[in-house]
């Protein structure tokens, strides 16, 4: 099985992978660069970016909120802030923003562009310290659509779900997933760190440029700290023990942790409550999140039935899903 599993992985690859079955992690292994230039090699405990993956920790900070009866779903901003919102429906429901029906301004919208770095032309990547810093990308424009009216994936609103968690707390959203999440899960390589201050044995992003068939680091294409949309580091192996404290409902309870992963959308867009799901048979669903920036490429998934969870990380921006599609069915 190990032999198999490495003829699948692209030579050049760069990152960490880690497929884990009935708690045994029966394969783990490293490769490429975490320092591209001085020839640093990643390991299996090197800290990654992991891009928009952090979405699912704010989710379930939310629905921690949620069991305390500090909010509910059906929450509006109106209720929550006294901030002045512009153009954007007040009467926006924390569901309709965990289930990316809201029509809230996207501050990058995939539809117009996924070039993430052209973000920056007028609002330096380095500002970006804190939740609200990204507030200038979108709190000027009109709504995309009306409220609950479709499903379209949206960063803003998962930053209006950060901002509801340091409303409602008095902490940074970090600080309070650190408080309920990491800590609790003793996710230990885990957090929001700047990416000019990073800790010892994270790992740099690379980008390709093709015109100069050279790589470059990302420091100028990313917010230089992550928000809610994203922007947490973490280690595979951190990322296994959030899958085992989430399903034992050791962050929250095994009711809600169902309620997060039944689908909350249409059967085109297989979505739960800030986390993707893989339909299977008998309204079976496999749970998975994912991020991609530039430089940046991950993707975990739990098969609960079969005790079965696949991480991959990349920080070349490799093509994880294409490496999983070619090696789930045979695992």
């Amino acid at each position: 099985m190990k032999s198999f599993i490495e003829k699948q992985i692209p030579e050049n690859f760069s990152g960490v992978i880690q497929i884990e079955k009935e708690n045994n992690s029966f394969f783990h292994n490293a490769y490429g660069y975490r320092d591209y230039y001085n020839k640093i090699d990643n390991t299996i405990e090197t800290k990654f970016p992991i891009a928009s993956a952090g979405k699912t920790f704010i989710a379930v900070a939310i629905l921690k909120l949620i069991e305390e009866h500090k909010i509910t779903l059906s929450s509006t901003l109106a209720d929550i802030f006294s901030r002045n919102f512009n153009e954007i429906d007040t009467a926006i429901t924390v569901k309709e923003l965990l289930t990316h029906t809201s029509g809230i301004p996207d501050y990058f919208d995939e539809d117009i562009t996924d070039d993430y770095s052209q973000l920056w032309k007028n609002l330096p990547n380095y500002s970006i310290r804190k939740n609200d810093d990204i507030y200038p990308l979108f709190i000027e424009k009109p709504m995309m659509f009306p409220r609950g009216e479709q499903f379209k994936y949206n960063n803003t609103g998962f930053v209006v779900l950060a901002s509801i968690i340091e409303e409602i707390t008095g902490e940074t959203f970090d600080r309070y997933l650190f408080d309920v999440i990491f800590s609790v899960a003793k996710m230990e390589n885990t957090g929001y760190f700047e990416l000019d201050c990073l800790p010892q044995n994270t790992a740099n992003a690379y980008i390709f440029d093709a015109e100069k068939k050279r790589y470059y680091s990302n420091i100028y294409s990313v917010d230089v700290k992550g928000t809610g949309a994203g922007g947490c580091f973490t280690t595979t192996g951190d990322i296994a023990l959030f899958w085992h404290a989430l399903e034992s409902g050791l962050l929250i309870s095994q009711k809600t942790v169902k309620d997060m992963m039944k689908p909350q959308t249409d059967k085109t867009n297989q979505y739960g409550l800030g986390i993707w799901l893989i339909p299977k048979e008998d309204d079976y669903y496999i749970p998975y999140f994912q991020g991609s920036d530039p430089g940046v490429s991950f993707i975990t998934s739990y098969d609960i039935r079969r005790a079965l969870i696949v991480t991959l990380v990349s920080n070349f921006e490799d093509n994880v899903w294409n490496i999983r599609k070619e090696l789930y069915p045979k695992i």
